[in-house]
């Protein structure tokens, strides 16, 4: 169908005026919501391991020492440490509801952002021709509801994690002054015969209306760009996620983690990314009420860094990262680790803290304890070709 300027300008103002949401099923009560830390976050800086033997001399200026010293470590279980930006988390460690695991990567070892990134998504080293999402694959196993429960992206694009074949949602907060209710009703009267734009100004409309009944206004128009705007964003996911008849699953993503220099300890580069993060965690907690009980977070990046530091006071791309699970159904207040030593010999290549968990045995065990999908339908749909890869038991409140 040829698309004349008045089509043109009436998409202009669905995707300017209305949230982007689209609705798509995932049929239960639990929650889940995956953050995506984009650039590769510095897993011995977030939970530093200050109890092994080789770390303090390992980490040069990049050590912060012991717990209890000044700008030192928040003390965990004695060995391992949480970093003080994140110190609004401590009090889910304290109630058994945050669980880091760490020594954690893909099967990527060539340290690209993209091609590790796009493994990380899509739960599988890459397939040409192959653009879905972990995730998304995921919630074709889920039974069909009987009313509608919604899987939500929030944020500006739709992130690998949730593409696929299982319809979706996607919500960005706007910028732009929204339109009378009068005025979208009457413009949706007129264009509801339209094959494309009537159905896509429902969606819109649609979207509008949830977001109106779920956020504030400030909520609505979002917080800005950069790190600091995930607070904002993470507050807006708890908001849906708390809503009944709202999103289940919701995936949100933080850039600023590529910290190759002034990463800093509790001031540089990496404070402006882990102070929002645990905030944004607090705030979508706040928001989930009582639902936080049934909620996993689960924070991902796309590998470590560098055990040390380089000659700029930062780090260089790595190999075993760090992963956070958080929520009310997580079985935490322990750091799940087959540790392997930062001694010289025990480092990957050298130079790296060496992975002993597939990432994807946590997602495994997300999808198998909390969503509650089959394990044969993980195997065969959702990760084939992996049996070899044995999810850790009991991260999960039943």
């Amino acid at each position: 169908m040829p698309i004349d300027r008045r089509r043109l300008l009436f998409a202009g103002l669905i995707s300017t005026y209305a949230p982007r949401l689209v609705l798509a099923a995932a049929p239960t009560e639990r929650r889940l919501a995956v953050v995506v830390l984009r650039g590769a976050w510095d897993g011995l800086a977030v939970v530093p391991a200050y109890g092994d033997p080789a770390f303090a001399g390992l980490r040069g200026a990049l050590d912060m020492g012991r717990p209890g010293g000044v700008e030192a470590p928040l003390d965990l279980d004695g060995f391992f440490g949480l970093h003080p930006a994140l110190e609004p988390l401590i009090g889910f460690w304290r109630q058994g509801e945050l669980l880091p695991v760490h020594a954690v990567a893909t099967t990527h070892r060539g340290r690209s952002h993209f091609e590790a990134q796009d493994e990380l998504e899509a739960g599988m080293p890459r397939v040409v021709g192959r653009a879905d999402g972990w995730l998304n694959r995921a919630l074709g196993e889920l039974p069909s509801p009987a009313d509608r429960r919604l899987a939500l992206a929030v944020g500006p694009s739709m992130p690998l994690t949730l593409r696929g074949e299982a319809p979706v949602a996607s919500w960005a907060p706007s910028r732009m002054p929204t339109p009378s209710a009068d005025l979208m009703t009457r413009i949706a009267a007129l264009w509801q015969q339209d094959a494309e734009l009537g159905p896509a100004l429902a969606e819109g409309l649609k979207a509008q209306s949830m977001a109106g009944e779920v956020l504030s206004g400030d909520e609505r128009m979002g917080g800005g760009r950069g790190a600091g705007a995930f607070v904002a964003i993470a507050r807006a996911a708890g908001g849906f996620l708390a809503a009944d008849r709202g999103p289940r699953i919701a995936v949100l993503d933080i850039g600023g983690w590529d910290t190759h220099s002034a990463q800093g300890t509790v001031r540089g580069r990496l404070v402006q990314s882990l102070a929002p993060l645990g905030a944004g965690i607090t705030a979508m907690a706040a928001e989930l009420g009582p639902a936080w009980r049934n909620t996993v977070v689960l924070c991902v990046s796309e590998f470590g860094r560098t055990a040390a530091p380089n000659g700029t006071g930062g780090t260089d791309h790595g190999t075993g990262g760090l992963a956070l699970l958080v929520g009310g159904a997580v079985k935490g207040g322990r750091v799940l680790a087959d540790w392997p030593g930062l001694g010289r010999g025990a480092l990957f290549e050298g130079r790296d803290l060496k992975p002993t968990l597939d990432t994807r045995a946590v997602y495994k065990a997300v999808l198998r304890d909390h969503l509650g999908v089959d394990v044969p339908a993980i195997e065969r749909k959702v990760f084939p070709d992996t049996a070899t890869i044995k999810a850790p038991q009991g991260l999960f409140r039943a």
